[in-house]
């Protein structure tokens, strides 16, 4: 592990603090995305325009219960 790993981390990793980009548009698949001021992305080929929003993290636990 190395001196930058988080030791809170589960996997001994530092947590990433950039983001990835969306890569297509979750209506028509296409690529043609183009970012909007303010937040949120516009596509272009079926002029759609959404967001994405990261809730958080699921526990381990809780995904058993429900595959259950």
């Amino acid at each position: 592990m190395s001196a930058a790993a988080d030791e809170g981390s589960p996997t001994g990793h530092a947590p990433r603090t950039e983001r990835q980009s969306i890569g297509y548009c979750p209506y028509c698949s296409e690529e043609n995305l183009f970012p909007l001021e303010g937040g949120g992305w516009e596509c272009r080929s079926c002029l759609r325009a959404f967001s994405v929003v990261f809730r958080g993290l699921v526990s381990p636990s809780r995904t058993r219960e429900v595959s259950s």
